[in-house]
């Protein structure tokens, strides 16, 4: 895994100390700290845009105890005019370089009370964070994590704020500024500073409905903002995580886009050094194939004896060195390292017998690193059934750019059965490689014969009919026509490969495969078109299966007329 591909671990930092000097200095004390975390191998820092400056003048138009009238007349003229000239002092603020700004996750306030149950702070904590975002923008931050929702009263006041800031006229965001909501995996108010994380993850007492409760906010806030793609999750893992997995599954479908984990949800192990409990480390593994960033607080608080500051991230590089994904990337034959680039990308499914293919698409899908070994094993049995003085005859049927060919040799070889092979194949320009192949790899073994499987004649029946043209739903690329028609190749005693295969239905949830076919009332298209996707960042519901459709081959009873065209009638089919 490249250092490029890594995931970037940011450190979580409080504001330099600004000091007094006679002559600027090459760097600001902000750009030291930044260039200090980036050499030791973070990818940068996690910083508040403003300071406790901002929240002094905040709670002064704020108060929370009783006043005077007059105090009162006169802090409400201070609000009002602060409403009128929304606008920072320069001690206000902790970054004020667009070139501090370079290597920053920048933090709205964490005490701004988008959900208070006060309405008079709710809109001025909202000026507030407009505000706040207003100045990160000008700075070009990439992101700003926002403090978490705390009240699921007023939660859905927390989402129309935040959707405000996306639709606020004239704009508060510059059209690349992203938001990263600051989502609790457990609920805080559920945990006392008196508990303390077993090795285990466990805390006795505490019931794991918030887990659920915490996802049902994020899910108001995403719906509220229309599934914004500029709108991620931050995820809080600062208090231990529930035992049973699949609680936590859900979030496999959301736009993770950080992990915050603070030094107190680490535990020492025997050695002293940090380590997390079992379940978080699972957790973490898991989460590693969507590439979060890992924002780290605390680390030179001095909670472990052992390793110091950076023992937390050298942890973490350690859980991601071991997670299943990264150990699976390392293998060349791995679904992980086929896939890579393909996730959760709607595609249009191929339609080779009305679209002759590039030769650019066969590549990719003759890069699968399962399909073709089965194929070529399915071949290998099958020719051990034969008889050992049989010469076997095997057609491959939609040769492509000839992968099927190359495995039935293979097969062919491992078995030591003679037998000769006949390719058929409609796209001329896929026609020319097969005879380059032919002529530079295979031999007279294979014949080579151009023509569409319905129509086309052999010189003579096959033992053996393979085929890949299955489509990505078992049926899309008329696969059950067409090999209804191309099994008049076969003998009496001939067998198809494969000899059945069977589409299955099963719900699943996925918010950015919503966005992807999200629709208009105008045009529900998108929504009705079936697609090919490699599953990655999806919640699979854990209902069970259920068959759609079946197909067997050679079918007993298919009409087949003298050009092999079928009267397809759908007793093929299994019920629903």
């Amino acid at each position: 895994m490249s250092r490029r591909d890594r995931m970037p671990i940011f450190l979580w930092a409080s504001p330099p100390h600004a000091h007094i000097v006679e002559e600027p200095p090459a760097q600001t004390p902000l750009e030291k700290l930044i260039s200090s975390t980036q050499s030791e191998e973070y990818s940068g820092i996690a910083l508040e845009v403003t300071n406790k400056e901002w929240q002094t003048r905040w709670n002064s138009l704020h108060p929370d105890s009783e006043e005077s009238a007059n105090e009162n007349e006169r802090r409400g003229r201070q609000v009002e005019l602060w409403r009128l000239s929304d606008t920072f002092r320069k001690e206000e603020v902790n970054v004020t370089k667009l070139e501090e700004a370079d290597g920053i996750i920048g933090l709205a306030s964490e005490w701004l009370q988008l959900d208070s149950p006060n309405e008079e702070v709710r809109q001025d904590a909202e000026l507030a964070l407009r505000q706040e975002l207003a100045y990160a923008s000008y700075l070009n931050i990439a992101t700003v994590i926002l403090p978490p929702p705390r009240n699921r009263q007023y939660a859905a006041d927390y989402a129309r704020a935040v959707n405000a800031c996306f639709h606020n006229i004239p704009p508060v965001l510059n059209p690349y500024l992203q938001l990263s909501i600051r989502i609790p995996l457990r609920d805080p108010r559920r945990f006392t500073a008196d508990d303390r994380l077993e090795l285990s993850g466990n805390v006795s007492g505490n019931s794991d409905d918030d887990v659920a409760e915490m996802w049902g906010m994020w899910d108001l806030i995403r719906t509220v903002c229309r599934y914004n793609t500029r709108l991620t999750v931050c995820l809080d893992i600062t208090h231990p995580l529930p035992t049973n997995p699949s609680l936590l599954t859900r979030w496999n479908a959301e736009p993770i886009r950080y992990l915050y984990i603070p030094a107190s949800a680490f535990v020492s192990n025997p050695g002293g050094w940090p380590v997390l409990p079992k379940v978080t480390q699972n957790f973490i593994r898991d989460m590693v194939k969507y590439y979060p960033g890992v924002i780290l607080s605390g680390v030179d608080d001095g909670l472990h004896g052992t390793g110091g500051p950076i023992a937390y991230q050298k942890y973490i590089r350690h859980l991601e060195k071991t997670s299943p994904f990264v150990l699976a990337l390392e293998d060349e034959t791995s679904v992980e390292t086929f896939a890579s680039g393909y996730w959760d990308y709607l595609q249009a499914p191929l339609q080779p017998l009305m679209d002759n293919l590039q030769s650019a698409t066969y590549e990719v899908f003759e890069r699968d690193p399962v399909k073709y070994a089965q194929y070529e094993q399915a071949i290998y049995l099958a020719l051990c059934d034969r008889p050992e003085d049989e010469e076997v005859v095997i057609c491959v049927a939609g040769a492509g750019r000839g992968p099927l060919i190359t495995r039935s040799l293979k097969a062919i070889y491992r078995s030591n059965q003679r037998a000769r092979i006949y390719a058929v194949e409609k796209n001329p320009s896929a026609y020319v490689t097969l005879q380059e192949k032919r002529e530079r790899e295979w031999g007279d073994t294979v014949t080579l014969l151009f023509g569409d499987m319905r129509v086309i004649q052999v010189p003579e029946k096959a033992d053996i009919l393979v085929s890949e043209l299955l489509g990505s739903f078992g049926d899309n690329e008329l696969s059950p026509e067409c090999l209804d028609g191309a099994c008049r190749f076969l003998k009496d005693d001939g067998i198809s490969i494969p000899v059945s295969y069977t589409a299955y239905l099963a719900p699943l949830s996925s918010s950015r495969l919503h966005v992807e076919a999200s629709v208009t009332p105008h045009e529900i298209k998108n929504a009705e078109t079936p697609y090919v996707v490699m599953f990655q960042s999806v919640n699979e519901l854990g209902v069970e299966p259920q068959k759609c459709w079946e197909f067997h081959h050679p079918r007993k009873g298919a009409t087949i007329d003298a050009q092999g065209k079928t009267s397809f009638v759908p007793t093929n089919m299994a019920k629903a």
